[in-house]
């Protein structure tokens, strides 16, 4: 029986889990984010060790922060300062001798959500709303890839926006007013001086209203079919929070048809999930 291993490689932690052929989870091991480059890589290594069984991995998918180049392997996340033009795959695959896959985090929970999700719409746009905001669009079962390679950064549009401290709007991407600056979990924290779930009803509106500009811009200009959020705001604000930032999109929506809003189905593990999809399937 073959045997694959998903990375889900991020700022703060390490997930590492081994999957059946038919993407059942075996074993999953957790540890925190090692600053040192290399001491990273070695507990990368040391974790698919503790996960995988005889005779090894058939495969290896990973999901990681950009930028990076997908078709090369090359990654260099920017929550890991160390960790620039790293031959991710090359490094890998010399490793454990089987092919590795990497693509940006949002555009492999994209595809997990998607496939494992099973769901069957053509357009579907998978966006995550935790400490910052990212989305991964898939057309016909495939990640949607633009000029270069670059993937749609949903979280990084202008708006016409509403909120009580403009002065402390400021996107970590440096441009000055993006969603992600108003929305995101970072973007609250510096707005309101509080995590998202301490928020009162007056400041939840700041937060809606934003997002429903945003996707009013995404419905007209992408189309999507389907809309589906995760990440830890998503998932804190549940049903009713996606409902709300459903009718602020509509009411302003006027050319195109507006999508249908969900939550993931896959919850927080979209993210590991997608990894081992293209651990199997590949990219």
């Amino acid at each position: 029986m073959n045997e694959y291993i998903a990375l889900d490689i991020g700022g703060t932690k390490f997930m590492v889990a081994s999957y059946t052929d038919t993407l059942e989870e075996i074993k999953r091991v957790k540890y925190d984010t090692p600053e040192d480059l290399d001491e990273g890589i070695n507990l990368l290594h040391r974790m698919i060790g503790e996960v995988s069984g005889k005779p090894g991995p058939a495969g290896i998918g990973a999901a990681i922060g950009g930028p990076l180049d997908h078709v090369k392997g090359i990654v260099s996340p920017l929550h890991q300062q160390q960790w620039r033009e790293i031959p991710l795959k090359d490094i890998m695959e010399k490793q454990w001798g089987c092919p590795f896959h990497v693509d940006v985090d949002t555009n492999v929970a994209a595809l997990g959500e998607y496939h494992l999700g099973n769901y069957n719409h053509e357009k579907f746009l998978y966006i995550t709303l935790s400490t910052g905001m990212g989305g991964g669009y898939i057309i016909g079962g495939k990640v949607y890839r633009g000029f270069n390679g670059n993937h749609p950064e949903v979280g990084h549009q202008t708006i016409n926006s509403w909120c009580r401290h403009p002065e402390k709007v400021q996107c970590e991407c440096g441009s000055p007013d993006c969603l992600e600056a108003l929305v995101s979990g970072n973007a609250i924290r510096r707005i309101y001086g509080k995590p998202a779930e301490e928020l009162d009803s007056e400041e939840w509106s700041e937060v809606i209203y934003n997002l429903g500009q945003g996707l009013r811009n995404i419905a007209t200009i992408m189309t999507p079919d389907i809309v589906v959020f995760g990440g830890g705001i998503s998932f804190g604000a549940g049903e009713p929070f996606i409902r709300k930032i459903e009718a602020e999109m509509k009411r302003q929506l006027t050319l195109a048809k507006p999508p249908l809003l969900a939550l993931s189905k896959l919850g927080y593990d979209t993210a590991i999930s997608g990894a081992a999809y293209i651990a199997k399937n590949g990219l």
